[in-house]
């Protein structure tokens, strides 16, 4: 019998190998490369790919490519369809012309992949035997505050039970009763993918019910209070975590705290630390979680931490929690695991602050999680919002974040945080720190944790102290004027509205709160050189209550007495002295012709230019005339005619256009470092900036707003622009604006036009070049689809087109709700007059402070911050009126054209909704919207949210600016 097989097995023809002949050249690639390249085509492109061999074939009809293919062009609501492949090609309205459930299997011999298999394996592995409990997490139960605080908060994890016993979630969080009420509900699924989609919860569970994906898709939504209110009612925030310093903001100013998380055996949270070093609880409901956890600075095996060096990004690229228990958990020593445990029904798992962890689920499980800042992590969170990347690198990955620097540089630096010298300035780069080798040294010299041998771990310990991190701040980056990440939390204005309220509203914490700003914006730097101008000027210094600058604008801002001081740093010295050079130059005009408009500014105290010299804070007076002496010698700026504003409008025109070809890091590298700041003190007004009360007001008080700012706009777009022969103007026509870099542009771009336009249009064109490029890069909510249709809609070249302006005006450009000043009074009449009661107007202060007596109407007084003046189209101007102060409502818009009563167009063009070109008025309204150096179409996509899914431009331009179409002039 024996011999009878052997035979058999010789008469069998020899298999070869089919991979080399199938593949070509792309032989010499491995299968995980070449799986990885798949995903970058389109889904037509891999169906035609899988036609070229057999390998082909199978690489290309792998269920993980098609579902990261699906997920890539899926449109917010998914609908899964047995398989990512149908999935993918019903997405694209492709018909199936057979049946894939009656086609014969295909089988080919000679093609054996062991990536392939590992990667099958997860998708059909089960983890029944997955449940492992070392003990090392600590329970409790009936833990008091007082416990909790003491052992825990800010130290270690700990599973708390006993938390949900009340809890109605505790019996209706299950998918049965779920399903019964929240069916037709979509929630947003966690997915890798800049695209958020949603499902159903039905299509959701039917999809857990058959899918075998090997990193399955899982419920993580962080609206879910919005997309199920009554969800809310069923929990309850546990007392012990009831401290969130995020509680002074608005909802919809908060960054995204609170997640309801479902999800399938085999899906979970790879490895990660929470967003900016907060701290967590997670409550589950149903089913079974196993937690993995490393203390901070701790990366775990397999896990790449990326911080970029311009804005301190941080990505983290981590194998799927299923892939990292699989391939990395078996080469640890025992001595190098993870903490580890499993939670059940009903515990509450605490993460501090800091803490790497991974999840994964057993089998289906419903939890809630939330995030907070209390008085242990805030430090923390304010310094992983300060600007710069080394100190988030140490954050997250220890010491392991300075594998570029000698041992002598940090001992440096720890001997720098005693003396309290400022730390020296280690080498920029981009931060990859990988840990990919198990627990034992390397013939190179590198311990068990990857750290160059320069590094020894027993001399110097990582820390996850505030006082040893904060020692790696880079003392050159500041708030202002640095380039911010998009991996934190919240915004830089929302930060700073964010320390100012707690300021405010907790008192009791003013002392914590002051280190935090002191990490975050360099309170304390800015606080002493307001306090040098005060100084200087005789003025009253700030109180106590003041000693954080106000306002959500760009540039720090402080109250001081009936005085408002504001340091102008926002892109640098050049760009702050044309802005106050201009705005000097306009104050001047104004009381020239005696403009109506000046009468709601407010008055200008003095200016002059703040520097460092030897150490030392000084001031110099400035009033917009001639080139100060201090920076007189200053490069890069250029030289000056003879004009009586050096750093006037014109020439910072000429600054506009050259800016508009600089791309952001070259901005912010010009705001770095700097020790010279223009800056310039106004009057203070009584009241309230329209942001604070913008929810308060009545209707009619919304109006009169109106009425009152196309008023002011008429009065502004009125005032004549400097004399458009000026010298410097016509030199520049004749020859030309230098680029970023110095030399004059190509003939190519030089356009033809009248005087007053040659500059805007220019400027238009150079922002036309890569409009593309920012729109993909801002990204959602912008429609895909519009983005790629963008240079069709806005003309090839702006210089030919028929303006049909009669001429450019001075625009203010930045017209927002933080700009304009209300002041209260007592009644409102009904023939529209108002009953003032100054007494009541003077008990309201400008910092936002409470009000003595209930306000039952507010006036408009005033237009704040005139540092963004230009010139160009007064079309501009309605773009952050209508959007931001109107937020899109049409009866206000028609309320300030009424006001408004100047012809957008020359006399006798037609600009109706037939016109052509930049005539037609919502036309031109789109295209500066487009071009606006700010997300503006972020702002129309999340006010129009039915907008995402149209499929021109011309549709948003009609819902947006439609309206434009029919004004006409009635003065």
């Amino acid at each position: 019998m024996e011999v009878e097989e052997n035979a058999q097995l010789q008469m069998r023809p020899k298999q070869t190998d089919r991979r080399a002949a199938a593949l070509g050249d792309l032989r010499i690639l491995p299968d995980e490369i070449l799986c990885d390249i798949l995903t970058y085509l389109t889904p037509r492109d891999v169906a035609r790919l899988s036609c070229v061999s057999s390998v082909m074939y199978i690489l290309c009809n792998e269920e993980p490519l098609w579902m990261s293919l699906c997920i890539d062009i899926a449109d917010r609501l998914l609908q899964y369809k047995g398989s990512w492949k149908r999935t993918a090609l019903d997405r694209l309205n492709v018909t199936f012309e057979n049946n894939e459930s009656c086609q014969k299997p295909l089988h080919f011999d000679g093609f054996n992949s062991l990536f392939l298999y590992r990667r099958l394996y997860r998708c059909y592995t089960s983890l029944n035997g997955f449940y492992y409990d070392t003990g090392n997490v600590e329970r409790a139960k009936n833990l008091s505050i007082e416990e909790f605080r003491d052992k825990y908060d800010g130290q270690k994890p700990v599973l708390i039970g006993g938390l949900t016993d009340t809890w109605p979630a505790r019996t209706t969080w299950t998918t049965e009763e779920l399903l019964k009420n929240y069916g037709d509900t979509a929630f947003k699924l966690s997915q890798r993918s800049r695209h958020k989609i949603r499902m159903k919860l039905k299509d959701y569970v039917s999809y857990t019910k058959v899918q075998h994906d090997e990193d399955p898709l899982y419920i993580f939504d962080e609206k879910f209070g919005e997309a199920a209110p009554e969800l809310l009612k069923d929990y309850s925030v546990p007392n012990m975590f009831k401290e969130d310093f995020f509680d002074v903001l608005d909802r919809d100013q908060r960054p995204p705290f609170r997640w309801l998380i479902m999800g399938p055996e085999r899906s979970g949270a790879s490895w990660h630390v929470d967003p900016a070093l907060t701290s967590a609880w997670n409550t589950l409901l149903c089913g079974r979680k196993r937690w993995a956890l490393y203390p901070p600075g701790r990366v775990p095996l397999g896990v790449t931490v990326h911080v970029n060096e311009e804005d301190g990004d941080v990505n983290i690229d981590a194998p799927s929690s299923l892939q990292w228990w699989l391939d990395f958990y078996p080469l640890l020593a025992e001595e190098v695991k993870p903490i580890e445990c499993i939670q059940l029904p009903g515990e509450t798992i605490f993460v501090p602050s800091g803490w790497w962890h991974c999840v994964l689920n057993l089998e289906t499980t419903i939890a809630v999680t939330q995030n907070f800042v209390n008085s242990k992590n805030f430090e923390f969170v304010c310094l992983d919002m300060a600007p710069g990347y080394r100190h988030k690198g140490v954050c997250r990955a220890g010491l392991l974040a300075l594998d570029d620097v000698s041992i002598e540089d940090v001992r440096k630096n720890m001997l720098s945080l005693e003396s309290g010298l400022s730390c020296s300035d280690l080498s920029r780069k981009e931060k990859r720190i990988r840990v990919d080798q198990p627990a034992k040294g390397s013939d190179d010299g590198s311990t068990i944790d990857g750290v160059s041998e320069c590094i020894d771990l027993r001399e110097v310990d990582f820390s996850y102290d505030i006082n040893f991190l904060a020692m790696f701040l880079d003392k050159e980056q500041d708030h202002y004027t640095s380039l911010w990440s998009s991996s934190n939390s919240i915004g830089q204005r929302e930060m700073r509205e964010w320390l100012s309220k707690l300021w405010v509203g907790k008192p009791e914490a003013r002392d914590l709160i002051w280190k935090g700003a002191c990490l975050a914006l360099n309170a304390d730097r800015w606080y002493t050189y307001v306090t040098e101008i005060c100084t200087f000027h005789g003025l009253p210094l700030p109180t106590d209550d003041e000693r954080l600058p106000v306002g959500t604008g760009s540039n720090p801002v402080y109250l001081a007495g009936d005085h408002v001081i504001k340091i102008l740093v926002e892109e640098g010295l050049e760009a702050c002295l044309h802005s106050l050079g201009t705005e000097l130059e306009f104050y001047s005009l104004l009381q020239k012709i005696n403009s109506p408009l000046r009468n709601h500014i407010p008055s200008v105290i003095a200016s002059g230019i703040l520097y460092i010299e030897n150490g030392l804070c000084k001031v110099q007076c400035w009033d917009g005339k001639e080139v100060p002496e201090v920076i007189a010698n200053f490069s890069p700026l250029v030289e000056h005619e003879q004009v009586d504003y050096p750093f006037g409008l014109w020439s910072k025109r000429q600054y506009d256009y050259r800016k508009a070809g600089m791309s952001l890091p070259e901005l912010v590298t010009a705001g770095s470092g700097a020790t010279t700041w223009p800056y310039v003190i106004t009057q203070r007004c009584k009241g309230k900036i329209h942001a604070q009360i913008r929810d308060s007001i009545s209707w009619e008080d919304a109006r009169n707003l109106a009425s009152f700012l196309g008023e002011q706009m008429r009065n502004l777009h009125l005032v004549p622009c400097p004399d458009l022969n000026d010298s410097t103007l016509l030199e520049t026509q004749q020859k030309g604006v230098p680029n970023a870099n110095g030399s004059l542009e190509d003939d190519e771009d030089k356009i033809c036009a009248p005087g007053e336009w040659n500059l805007f249009l220019r400027t238009l064109n150079r922002k036309k070049k890569d409009v593309c490029d920012r729109l993909t890069k801002w990204g959602d909510p912008i429609p895909r689809e519009l983005i790629e249709k963008v240079e069709e809609y806005i003309p090839g070249d702006l210089g030919k087109v028929d303006m049909g302006v009669s001429s450019c005006t001075w625009i203010h450009s930045d017209v927002m709700d933080d700009n304009i000043h209300m002041e209260p009074c007592s009644l409102t009449s009904r023939s529209g007059g108002t009953i003032d009661d100054p007494e009541l107007i003077n008990d309201v202060s400008a910092n936002g402070s409470d009000l003595s007596e209930a306000i039952h109407a507010w006036r408009p007084t005033h237009i704040l911050d005139f540092s963004d003046l230009s010139v160009g189209d007064p079309i501009s101007d309605l773009i952050p009126i209508y959007l931001d102060v109107f937020r899109g409502d049409p009866h206000l818009l028609k309320q300030f054209l009424d006001s408004y009563k100047l012809p957008f167009v020359k006399t006798g063009v037609n600009a109706s909704a037939k016109s052509n070109g930049f005539q037609r008025l919502s036309y031109r309204a789109m295209c500066y919207c487009i071009l606006h150096d700010e997300n503006v179409l972020g702002a129309i996509f999340g006010t129009w949210k039915e907008l995402r899914t149209a499929k021109s431009w011309e549709e948003v331009e009609e819902a947006v600016w439609g309206d434009l179409n029919s004004y006409t002039c009635s003065c």
